[in-house]
């Protein structure tokens, strides 16, 4: 079969002949509509990732769409890192296949489920996001920000404050505050420091770095002994940065629960149960992403290419 192969770790995979995998027990053949490229799916291709085996070759690729050998159409995960999802076919568990409900297409199912688990997850059963709360979320010009967004409104979120760097995609986003990140430091700093003093109860973080160095920054130069307020950080992305500097004294000027979000911090069966929450969601309007299109013949060029709030969904 032909498909996306890394040869070399932190290289771009080529288009090429791999072996079809092999059906083993409790697992389906899969034929490969679309499979989307996820940051993890890079992280794991070049090896960074904590759930990389780092052995190649190998065919990238978390999850997909594609037909059963009965002509059911499915969501699924793929099941064993060699065989991965961007294949003309793959294999994966019974388990993990998902029926699609017919008002969803194939690009989006692809392209929303990673990002849109991501949100849901980060910030239902992470986060406990509860009604009339307050939600900051780092990184929120990225697709997985533009659905946190989203889906921060779907919990009834009072209020939502946006910090990225290209500022101009926030322009129709239902938010109520934006943070310019591009922006010098001080105005960084001045700009978190104010929506700390108002209150911020959860913050989804897809950058760790520099920027939540100055928003905790922020939150601790901010308390008030009679007035103390908690604050909720959920750690997802490593956009800005692996480490962070966190000095005791702040730890000791917040009420800062601090939580991760990703596989190995949420079991399985959670993050399968919240796909067709996430497809009813996307079937009725209430959750989108912006979606490129590539064939998987032009994995190669497309890989490296900037995403600029739009997932790459390639197409087999």
């Amino acid at each position: 079969m032909r498909a996306a192969v890394v040869n070399i770790l932190d290289q771009p995979p080529q288009y090429q002949e791999f072996p079809d995998p092999v059906i083993g027990d409790d697992e389906v053949l899969v034929e490969v509509r679309a499979a989307g490229l996820h940051p993890v799916v890079k992280a794991r291709a070049s090896g960074a990732h904590y759930s990389s085996s780092r052995e190649v070759p190998l065919v990238p690729g978390v999850d997909g769409v594609g037909l059963l050998r009965d002509g059911s159409r499915v969501f699924f995960g793929a099941s064993r890192q060699k065989w991965g999802t961007m294949a003309e076919r793959s294999v994966a568990s019974r388990s993990m296949c998902v029926p699609l409900p017919d008002g969803i297409e194939d690009l989006q199912a692809a392209a929303i489920v990673n990002p849109g688990i991501s949100a849901l997850g980060s910030l239902k059963e992470r986060a406990g996001l509860a009604k009339g709360e307050t939600v900051l979320i780092l990184g929120a010009t990225g697709v997985a920000g533009h659905l946190a967004i989203q889906v921060a409104r779907h919990l009834g979120a009072r209020r939502v404050i946006a910090a990225g760097r290209n500022v101009e995609s926030l322009a129709a986003a239902p938010v109520d505050a934006v943070i310019a990140l591009g922006q010098p430091e001080e105005a960084v700093r001045e700009a978190f420091a104010a929506e700390a003093s108002a209150g911020i109860d959860v913050v989804i973080d897809y950058l760790w770095g520099r920027p939540t160095e100055l928003l905790l920054e922020a939150l601790a130069k901010g308390f008030r002994v009679e007035s103390t307020r908690a604050t909720r950080l959920v750690q997802v992305g490593e956009g800005a940065g692996k480490n962070i500097s966190l000095p005791g004294a702040t730890l000791r000027s917040i009420d800062l629960t601090l939580k991760g979000s990703g596989f190995g911090s949420v079991p399985l069966q959670t993050i399968l149960a919240m796909v067709p929450t996430l497809f009813s969601l996307a079937a009725k309007g209430e959750l989108q992403v912006a979606v490129e299109p590539v064939p998987l013949s032009q994995v190669e060029t497309a890989w490296n290419r900037p995403e600029k709030g739009r997932r790459i969904v390639f197409t087999v």
